[in-house]
């Protein structure tokens, strides 16, 4: 390798006097992680910007209502324009078969992304180290500041960043509870003191537990709490591309002297950064480890080395086990793993839009009253009984209007005049079907009972039941 800039070699210099604060984390101290920009803590903060829709979606309005409310004592939940009732539960059941689905193709393939960018876990020990780098410095200065002895100074600025810790864990609480109950009297509540005990303690429980997990336990929640740390060992395989250490190109690591490298020596320089902006103190040169949440901030800190010693990126990059030891990887459609989890995902995906696409505001349902299933009245006419069950999905009180079809010279008796349908509620309703004897061809034919909108026609529903006479 060309030698150095003297720049360059003050960095480098830097680096390995840094290093020697770096050790691996075997959970006696609490972890500082360095913050280096790079591609990947872009990425990490546009994923945990996801969380935004958490915390703001309930304070949003739409049509005049909570955008985001999930009305547990009401059995509806909306999301913006769409409302679901406990008879669309079957729709929450696929959005969760899809997602779990998701995440162990996505383990599968590319390792615990989900915990790298995506869990509540991860970004809030972001946010709270974030915080504390801010008001404690740098990582060097942060640890000199915990094994200092207690002066002013530093209980100053613990008591600021804990009480900052405590306000972001009770704004957590707070925004949880507000995804089931109205936001704005919601935190009247909760300042003059009249938040029922439920609310109440939901707030303490997200404020004390948040604040313990992201503040106090931080990486050791994922090393001993949390079951996925254990559960991907039997989803990852040799093709899993996760953020791997190349040791064929690395090995043997060597300290850069006097600016240049070791004859023989591999690319690594041994300078730690990988390990040094870990939030979990994983040293991914030594394989996969089970504290490996890959969030792959190692690759950015590795990538910013080879930068100043002018080598090519991807000494720590994603890449398989196989594809390092140099042997075929399957390509992603022939992994019989994979399919079956692409063939339950596209199910479940196809299920969703099917039910999204189908959810209207109203909906009948219709029961034939089986004692009698039919009478014979005084002209001869046949008549038969139902149940309707009218379920308005809308936050509004509608009239809707009932009409029966499919049968030549039906009479729908009972509802003459348009029913008023509450909002979000089963209103029951009696009608009869009378048929002409003569025009009974069969002893059973179905009819088809329609339900419609009088002020919004575009809201209809339809159900098939059927018409029943005498043999």
């Amino acid at each position: 390798m060309s030698e150095a800039t003297s720049s360059q070699r003050k960095e480098v210099d830097a680096l390995y006097a840094e290093s020697q604060e770096w050790k691996i984390n075997t959970g006696e101290e609490t972890i500082h992680a360095k913050r280096m920009p790079g591609a990947f803590r872009r990425l990490k903060w546009i994923a945990a910007s996801s969380w935004l829709l958490f915390f703001f979606g309930p304070y949003l309005r739409w049509n005049g209502r909570q955008a985001v409310l999930f009305d547990i004592p009401g059995r509806q939940y909306h999301i913006f324009e769409i409302t679901i009732l406990p008879q669309d539960v079957w729709m929450l059941s696929l959005v969760l078969l899809f997602f779990a689905i998701m995440l162990a193709v996505v383990t599968t393939l590319f390792g615990r992304v989900y915990c790298g960018f995506f869990c509540f876990q991860t970004i809030w020990v972001d946010i709270f180290t974030w915080l504390e780098e801010k008001l404690e410095g740098s990582p060097a200065k942060r640890k000199k500041l915990d094994k200092a002895s207690w002066n002013v100074d530093k209980i100053v600025v613990k008591l600021k960043k804990h009480l900052l810790w405590i306000l972001v864990s009770m704004f957590t609480g707070v925004s949880f509870v507000a995804w089931f109950t109205d936001v704005y009297q919601l935190w009247i509540d909760y300042f003059t003191l009249t938040a029922s005990s439920t609310e109440w303690s939901v707030l303490a429980l997200f404020t004390v537990g948040t604040y313990i997990m992201a503040g106090v336990l931080r990486e050791q929640t994922c090393f001993w709490l949390c079951p996925y740390a254990r559960i991907q060992a039997v989803m990852l395989d040799r093709e899993s591309m996760i953020p791997t250490y190349d040791y064929n190109r690395g090995e043997p690591r060597g300290r850069l002297k006097k600016g240049e490298t070791v004859e023989g020596n591999g690319d690594c320089i041994d300078c730690n950064q990988c390990v040094a902006v870990c939030p979990t103190g994983v040293d991914i040169r030594h394989g996969l480890d089970e504290g490996c949440i890959t969030c792959a901030l190692c690759i950015d800190a590795c990538n910013s080395v080879m930068d100043k010693i002018d080598k090519p990126h991807g000494l720590i990059r994603y890449e398989s086990v196989d594809a390092l030891e140099g042997k075929p990887v399957l390509p992603l459609m022939k992994r019989p793993r994979v399919l079956v989890y692409l063939v339950i995902m596209t199910l479940s995906f196809v299920g969703i839009i099917y039910g999204l696409l189908n959810i209207t505001g109203l909906e009948i349902k219709v029961l034939h009253e089986r004692q009698p299933l039919f009478v014979q009245l005084s002209n001869g006419s046949i008549q038969n009984k139902y149940e309707l069950k009218i379920l308005n999905k809308t936050n509004e009180q509608m009239t809707v209007r009932v009409t029966a079809e499919g049968l030549e010279g039906v009479e729908l008796v009972g509802a003459e005049e348009p029913f008023v349908s509450p909002p979000g509620k089963v209103a029951p309703y009696t009608v009869y079907l009378r048929l002409p004897r003569r025009a009974m061809k069969e002893s059973s034919m179905p009819v088809y009972f329609k339900l419609e909108g009088v002020e919004k026609p575009e809201l209809n529903s339809k159900y098939e039941s059927m018409f029943l006479g005498p043999r």
